[in-house]
């Protein structure tokens, strides 16, 4: 049973939107990337996960403090017997592994990337801790997954937590063939940790903007272009044909608006400056005054 799914977070949506509508510096681009490589990656191995058949409880996206240390954990799967954590990673190209110095290191290049293991010692100690300040003893074990199919790691050694792609559905066999049957006591220790969650990260790194400098329009939902037009009731993308109607797309926008300008008010003037290609002032009135509620009279209406 899946307690938790997996949800973009705040800031590969706000970066999203940033990357789409101003230019980033390399370092931010580089960072955006790779947040949006690795939830690509950890949605793919849900889709493996997805395939349990066994009794158990599944977690994922988990962000969680003990003793004023934040740690984070991709997937937590609660069996009958023990706590599974699995570390995803999305790496891709030929790698190889320094048993000297237990490091990774991409083989086009001698640049050492931030060590999967390393990270993962660290996330199972940390809740170990937080297990014992809870007083439960549940052993732990722990994995880093490969999912991508372009992965290969050379010099791998045996005795380490990898578990590659070609191995994935031999994992997920395995764990299906495990007896296991959960108790009120494995599903206090889910709500625990569910209670725990922290909503937003204290690490983000989002590039400040201003809403003046930003590219104004509807960009389409499939391949983000501002390559919009309005044709009837629908917004139709000339790039990839993608149509979507013209409520749904305004109020997609004003999502976007929201979230990049909480302090903002939302306003009829602004919105259609925002929004850019409906152009009419009157039909963005009318899908805000339909689908939001509103505050103060006719001339200072604000929606919320």
């Amino acid at each position: 049973m899946i307690l938790k799914i997996r949800n973009k977070s705040s800031e590969l949506m706000m970066l999203e939107s940033l990357n789409n509508r101003m230019k980033l510096s390399e370092k931010d681009k580089t960072h955006f990337y790779n947040l949006k490589k690795g939830f690509e990656g950890e949605l793919l191995f849900d889709s493996y996960l997805e395939k349990l058949q066994g009794d158990c409880l599944v977690i994922n996206d988990l962000l969680l403090k003990v003793n004023q240390t934040t740690f984070q954990i991709d997937s937590l799967m609660i069996t009958s017997d023990c706590i599974h954590v699995f570390e995803v990673k999305n790496f891709e190209g030929d790698y190889y592994y320094d048993a000297e110095n237990d490091k990774l290191f991409p083989k086009s290049r001698a640049v050492e990337i931030v060590n999967p293991l390393a990270q993962l010692m660290r996330t199972e100690t940390l809740l170990r801790q937080l297990l014992q300040n809870l007083g439960q003893g549940l052993p732990i074990q722990s994995a880093i997954i490969f999912v991508n199919p372009q992965f290969m790691l050379y010099h791998a050694p045996m005795d380490k937590p990898f578990i590659f792609p070609t191995q994935i559905y031999r994992l997920i066999e395995k764990l299906n063939s495990k007896q296991s049957r959960i108790t009120n006591k494995h599903k206090m220790i889910a709500e625990k940790l569910l209670s725990l969650h922290m909503p937003q990260s204290p690490f983000t790194q989002i590039p400040t903007y201003e809403y003046e400098h930003l590219k104004k329009g509807i960009s389409c939902a499939e391949c983000c272009s501002f390559l919009t037009t309005v044709e009837g009731r629908s917004c139709v993308c000339v790039g990839c044909g993608h149509k979507e109607s013209v409520t749904s797309a305004v109020l997609r926008s004003v999502g976007e608006f929201r979230m990049l300008f909480p302090e903002k008010k939302i306003i009829t003037t602004r919105i259609v400056e925002w929004c850019g290609v409906v152009g009419s002032r009157k039909r963005v009135q009318r899908i805000l005054e339909t689908n939001l509620t509103t505050e103060g009279k006719k001339r200072g209406k604000v929606y919320k």
